[in-house]
C-alpha cells in the first residue's frame, strides 16, 4: 500500500474530510500512516480553499492506536521506535499548529494513539456507540505520549483514571470528562459533524487562525503573561480587514463579507 492509499480526502464547501483508510487494522497508526497524515496536514495548511478539516476513520473504528504488528515486526528496534514516536509527536503538534479548526469524527473505538488523535483535535463529535481508552498499561506499554494530549484536555483525575486502569469509557463518560464536545446518534454522525464544520467555515478564516493560535499559546502561559499576550493579539486582530468588516456588519445589521485579510 502506498502512502497516498493510507488516507482518503474529500473537499466540499471549504471543508476537507480526511479519512484514515486502513480499515482492516482499525486504522492503526503505522509509520506510513503517521507520515501520510502529517504530509496531508502540511498541504491543507497551504490550501486557501480549505477552511475546516474533519478527521474520520474508515471501517469499524476511528483509530486503534499504534500498529503493534508493525512494532513487533521491527523487533522493537530502537532506531525505528525513536523515529516512530518522533513522527507521532510531529503529527499531533501539526494538528494543533494547523491554522484551521480540526474536528474529530469518532465512531467505534479511539484507543491509545487514536485517543491521542481525538484529544489533539480542536473539537470532537462522537457517535453514541463510540468508546475511548488509553489501554497501554494493560500490555506493559504505558500510554506516555497519548498522556500529553489527554492531560491537556481533561482533568488530572480523569486522565489518570484512563491511563492507570486502561479501561474503555463510553461516549457519555468521554463527554463528562471533556474529551469530546458532542454525542450524536451513530446514523447521524457524518451529517452532524459536517453541520458543525459548515458553521465554522462560515466564519472569517483569518479570525479562526488567529484565535486558534492564541488559544494554545496562552494556555501554556502564566495568567499575567497570558493577558499581556492576548491583549496584543486583539490589538493586531483589530487591524485586520475582516475584524473591521465584522464590526461594521454587526452595527449595520447585515451579514459580513469576509476577505481573509
Amino acid at each position: 500500500m502506498t502512502d497516498t492509499a493510507f488516507l482518503l480526502r474529500d473537499d466540499a464547501a471549504g471543508i476537507a474530510t480526511v479519512t484514515l483508510n486502513r480499515p482492516e487494522s482499525r486504522n492503526s497508526l503505522s509509520q506510513g500512516m503517521l507520515r501520510a497524515l502529517a504530509d496531508t496536514l502540511r498541504t491543507l495548511a497551504a490550501d486557501e480553499t480549505v477552511r475546516v478539516v474533519i478527521l474520520a476513520g474508515a471501517g469499524p473504528a476511528f483509530c486503534a492506536g499504534h500498529d503493534l504488528k508493525e512494532l513487533r515486526a521491527a523487533r522493537y528496534d530502537r532506531t525505528y521506535t525513536e523515529a516512530l514516536f518522533a513522527d507521532c509527536a510531529e503529527l499531533m503538534q501539526a494538528i494543533v499548529l494547523l491554522p484551521k479548526p480540526v474536528i474529530a469524527q469518532i465512531h467505534g473505538v479511539a484507543t491509545a494513539a487514536g485517543c491521542q488523535l481525538v484529544a489533539s483535535c480542536d473539537l470532537a463529535v462522537a457517535a453514541d456507540t463510540a468508546r475511548f481508552a488509553t489501554p497501554g498499561v494493560n500490555i506493559g506499554l504505558f500510554c506516555s505520549t497519548p498522556m500529553v494530549a489527554l492531560s491537556r484536555n481533561v482533568g488530572h483525575k480523569a486522565a489518570m483514571q484512563m491511563l492507570l486502569t486502561g479501561d474503555l469509557i463510553d461516549a457519555e463518560t468521554a463527554l463528562r470528562f471533556g474529551l469530546i464536545n458532542e454525542i450524536v446518534p451513530a446514523a447521524d454522525l457524518a451529517t452532524q459533524t459536517r453541520a458543525l464544520a459548515l458553521k465554522l467555515a462560515s466564519k472569517s478564516p483569518l479570525t479562526l487562525a488567529v484565535g486558534k493560535e492564541a488559544f494554545y499559546r496562552q494556555a501554556e502561559l502564566p495568567l499575567s503573561e497570558a493577558y499581556a499576550y492576548t491583549a496584543q493579539v486583539m490589538v493586531t486582530n483589530l487591524e485586520a480587514e475582516d475584524a473591521r468588516e465584522g464590526i461594521n456588519a454587526f452595527l449595520d445589521k447585515r451579514p459580513p463579507i469576509w476577505c481573509g485579510r
